[in-house]
């Protein structure tokens, strides 16, 4: 039997879905992933916040920070001495795209647009958070049951824990008030509940975090059959797509170590680099479908924290569950993450999502003496999803003449928000108010997050079930007008979403993959 190459860009955790699900499918299949970045930890792929050591966490996340990591880290979005991570800065691990240094992409109205360049991708920073999408998030083109399947399949991949932070008894304190206030008014399941995640309990009552290591699985164990016919290239920056008559034959590659160039055959190519890289090779390789780049989506987020009052949490929960819960909390200091919350998306009622995260301390620093301070049971950090309606005006403009740091065409990333979106953001800041006024007292009032701090980017390579020039990719991820040439990602994703977004993309993927291996199999 013959062996079909299969090169994927990117190894993030759609790229390792594309890869797992090849491999197990059929044993005439190898895979070559090309990824720029470095690999962060010694299981590729790994999480960055499994790490125990600070100092060997921080390091890790310095070097995913793009290749100028080191020395333009503060014009990467990260300065110095930056308090408040994520909320006004880049969130660690990351790099800004419009970094304002020679190269820099350029994002006026999309200001906190930022990426991860390193194995794993956002995978290896990312919360881990994958609830389903719901209604009209739903893709209308995939039937229900195997809709589901694809679903079901993509949590086995992640790893999926729908009772994560359960057994908390302050996180079911949380829950309870929430319920007060909002049950009767949501339809029946959709209402407060613990967020579902990608990781492994473990023993002593902490999470393995999932990152494309999970997703890889035998892929990357030595010596299983399945990781003999995969290879993960790090440091290695595909340049262009080699095409002719609708069908790609191969990746032009630059070895960043070496800077050796040449050119990888293929029998398909899988982009899944990110919803902004992915639609930069495309173009570079002079493959320019009318939707490239447009549709972009992200969530708009109103944030606040709350201090929690002692006196309603105690309702539903002892001093002495409180006691256990910081004890729980002081075992496993290294990990930020508490018990996690959330009321899901559901319509007409509650077209947003809010995730509530538990705390023992505040993501600022408090002055001394400040109300609120030190308090006993404290505080839950509260963001509401919002939606951002797909329209053609937003998204990326590419320009041959002007190349960025890597030297691929540079980009422009168009955005605004509509009165729908203002209405929407208007609704569930004060959905956000309600929540806060059940739980306690606002330490830090709400805040519309500037464009681009969701992280979550969508529609810039989207499928449909047409090609009327309004996406990218057929039902199946595969680019129109191309035999061998998938997409991957978020940026897939055609919907208005509120949710984060993985879940979703790596169900994508699974349908590709699958599609695929028919037909190679032919």
């Amino acid at each position: 039997m013959r062996t079909h190459t299969i090169a994927i860009v990117g190894s993030g955790p759609i790229g390792a879905a594309y890869a797992r699900t090849l491999v197990e499918g059929s044993p005439d299949v190898r895979i070559v992933m090309l990824e720029a970045g470095p690999q962060l930890t010694d299981v590729p792929g790994a999480s960055v916040r499994n790490i125990e050591d600070p100092e060997q966490k921080a390091e890790a996340r310095l070097r995913s920070q793009g290749p100028q990591a080191g020395a333009l880290r503060s014009s990467l979005g990260i300065p110095e001495g930056a308090v408040v991570e994520g909320m006004f800065t880049a969130r660690q691990g990351t790099h800004l795209l419009d970094f304002g240094g020679q190269g820099s992409a350029h994002a006026p109205t999309f200001p906190a647009a930022a990426a991860a360049t390193n194995v794993g991708g956002q995978g290896a920073h990312w919360t881990c958070a994958i609830p389903r999408p719901h209604g009209s998030e739903r893709l209308s083109f995939v039937e229900d049951a195997e809709w589901e399947d694809l679903v079901g399949s993509a949590e086995g991949l992640l790893h999926a824990q729908s009772a994560a932070f359960a057994d908390s008894a302050v996180g079911d304190a949380i829950r309870s008030l929430l319920a007060e206030e909002f049950e009767s008014e949501l339809p029946a399941g959709r209402g407060p509940g613990t967020l579902p995640v990608a990781g492994d309990p473990q023993p002593d009552g902490s999470m393995r975090w999932a990152g494309a290591d999970v997703v890889l699985g035998p892929l990357i164990e030595a010596g299983s059959p399945a990781s003999q016919r995969f290879e993960l290239r790090d440091l290695t920056l595909v340049r262009g797509l080699r095409h002719d008559a609708g069908v790609v034959t191969g990746v032009e590659i630059e070895d960043l170590r070496t800077r050796e160039r040449h050119v990888l055959d293929a029998d398909a190519v899988i982009v899944a680099a990110d919803a902004f890289r992915t639609p930069q090779l495309l173009w570079a390789s002079g493959i320019r479908p009318a939707a490239l780049g447009r549709y972009l989506t992200e969530h708009p987020v109103v944030i606040s924290t709350v201090a929690l009052d002692g006196e309603r949490m105690s309702r539903h929960a002892t001093e002495s569950d409180l006691d256990a819960e910081l004890s729980r909390r002081a075992a496993h200091a290294a990990d930020p993450v508490a018990a996690v919350h959330r009321i899901p998306f559901s319509e007409p009622e509650h077209p947003f999502s809010l995730q509530v995260m538990y705390a023992e301390s505040t993501p600022f620093p408090m002055p001394a003496g400040a109300p609120h301070a030190d308090n006993r049971w404290g505080y839950v950090n509260m963001g509401y999803g919002m939606r951002k309606h797909p329209r053609v005006e937003d998204g990326v403009t590419f320009d041959d003449e002007e190349l960025d740091y890597r030297g691929l065409p540079n980009f422009t990333i168009e955005y605004a928000l509509t009165d729908i979106e203002e209405a929407e953001i208007a609704a569930g800041t004060e959905h956000l108010r309600r929540a806060a006024g059940a739980l306690g007292w606002f330490v830090a009032e709400p805040r519309l997050l500037p464009p681009g701090s969701s992280l979550h980017y969508q529609g810039t390579t989207r499928i449909g079930d047409t090609d009327d020039g309004t996406c990218v990719a057929d039902p199946w991820s595969r680019v129109w007008g191309f035999e061998n040439l998938l997409v991957g990602g978020n940026g897939t994703i055609p919907t208005a979403t509120t949710m984060n977004p993985t879940l979703m993309s790596v169900a994508i993927a699974v349908r590709g993959a699958r599609a695929l291996l028919e037909r190679l199999s032919r």
